[in-house]
């Protein structure tokens, strides 16, 4: 009795802590959402030196609070599932722990707690929460499409490369040291700057020929941007006619129809986008909990 009280209390807890589909998942990962924005907010905060004197105490104890709640929850995730070194060696193991350990070391090191700004990664977990893994998949077909370009952006990089070369060379002919173009190198990070139309303003061409080339550097800017975009869309859009004329069979039409990803998380392995009706893990075969 005393080991079904157990289990019962785990998996229950597991539910809590990894799965939003029940109402108590989805209020635990809204609240641990708040606490890292929370607690991302405090850190920016202490970084401004005025806020920092006026407040630090607040903030100091605040931030305790927060490391606390965020160290208990990684005992309760550890416990709450069958391998826990599964959990933390996995990403959000590693990155639940890299969240929570700064301020501890702070009291040893001096200017580590900065590292809590970590925390920002635990963000990913907000896909889970609107379940918007089930939309990831495009993000396939675009990794496609520029792993397709690699070679003709590779080219259009090459080209680039030499057109800063070419024109940064110039400009130091032209303008010559007097006028800040110091060396080649230099003048090639010029072009590159304004090629890429940032426009730091550490460096301007004082002649009137100098003027003129960095007015056509500055137009062939514009230009350039748009030729990796175009190659990256005529890969995509060739990726996306070529998978719709590809005819579906009767079966995929009916997983289409009916496969729904949730958010339930395995016990034994933490695998997850699992089917709503699904009864066992796809990955371990260990059966899943349901309400």
């Amino acid at each position: 009795m005393e080991s079904t009280n157990k289990h019962n209390w785990r998996t229950k807890l597991h539910e809590i802590i990894y799965e939003a589909d029940t109402p108590t998942g989805k209020l635990f990962d809204v609240i641990l959402l708040v606490a890292i924005l929370a607690s991302i907010v405090l850190v920016m905060l202490e970084s401004v030196n005025s806020f920092d004197e006026k407040y630090h105490a607040v903030l100091d104890i605040s931030e305790w609070v927060i490391t606390i709640l965020f160290t208990i929850e990684y005992v309760l995730r550890i416990i709450s599932v069958k391998r826990s070194l599964k959990y933390i060696l996995s990403f959000y193991g590693v990155i639940d722990l890299l969240s929570t350990i700064p301020k501890y070391i702070s009291l040893i090191l001096g200017g580590t707690q900065a590292l809590i700004a970590l925390r920002a990664l635990r963000l990913l977990r907000v896909f889970r929460i609107l379940k918007l893994a089930r939309y990831l998949g495009a993000s396939n077909q675009l990794a496609s499409a520029i792993k397709a370009s690699r070679a003709k952006i590779a080219v259009f990089l090459f080209a680039v490369l030499i057109a800063a070369i070419i024109f940064g060379t110039i400009m130091y002919l032209v303008e010559g040291e007097e006028n800040g173009f110091a060396n080649i190198p230099k003048s090639v990070y010029w072009c590159i700057v304004t090629l890429t139309t940032v426009g730091f303003g550490d460096i301007a061409p004082q002649t009137p020929l100098g003027q003129f080339i960095a007015t056509l550097i500055m137009i062939l800017g514009y230009g350039i941007i748009a030729v990796p975009t175009g190659i990256v869309s005529a890969e995509y859009t060739k990726a996306s006619n070529s998978d719709g004329k590809r005819k579906l069979s009767d079966e995929e039409h009916e997983q289409l129809k009916t496969v729904v990803l949730n958010t339930q998380c395995c016990v034994n392995c933490l695998a997850e986008t699992h089917q709503d009706n699904a009864e066992y893990c796809h990955k371990c075969g260990c059966k899943l909990h349901h309400d």
